[in-house]
């Protein structure tokens, strides 16, 4: 599970990458689809991670205030920091918390750790997607989904 939220991470980075050269208010356009723009996307992509992430710690959510982040900097600043206090958890998961169950702090509901972490994992595979198909529209080269080639199963890979 671990290669897969370094995979995501992968990704989020190339996409960042690839929307530099994109004027910010491209990047906040509304669009068809998915949550609107580029930028809400990502942000949305951060928040949901990092909620459920902590949640799965038994911690409590801390909302990301998206009025906060103004541009694509700030918010890969966001990625960036919120990335290292999560990737100390991410490196401690042990098999044995797979069917461990944890309340979220703002729902209610019960879940095993595994099944949040799964759903993590593969919400952000999907709302990437949708970046795909914004950056076809606007021109720019769509980033590779492939996990092959990504080198995720070295033992030595440093992340």
């Amino acid at each position: 599970m671990k290669s897969l939220f370094y995979y995501n991470w992968q990704v989020r980075d190339e996409w960042f990458k690839a929307l530099e050269t994109v004027p910010d208010t491209e990047l906040w356009r509304e669009r068809n689809g998915g949550l609107g723009s580029f930028l809400k996307t990502m942000l949305h992509l951060i928040d949901v991670e990092y909620s459920w992430v902590r949640a799965v710690n038994n911690e409590t959510d801390i909302p990301i205030q998206m009025d906060e982040y103004k541009d694509l900097k700030s918010v890969k600043e966001l990625s960036d920091r919120l990335r290292m206090e999560l990737r100390v958890f991410i490196e401690q998961w042990q098999d044995e918390m797979e069917y461990e169950q944890v309340t979220s702090s703002w729902g209610g509901e019960t879940f095993y750790k595994s099944e949040i972490m799964r759903h993590v994992i593969v919400h952000e595979v999907h709302h990437v997607g949708q970046l795909s198909i914004w950056a076809k529209e606007i021109g720019i080269p769509v980033v590779s989904a492939n996990f092959i080639d990504r080198d995720l199963m070295k033992p030595s890979t440093v992340r």
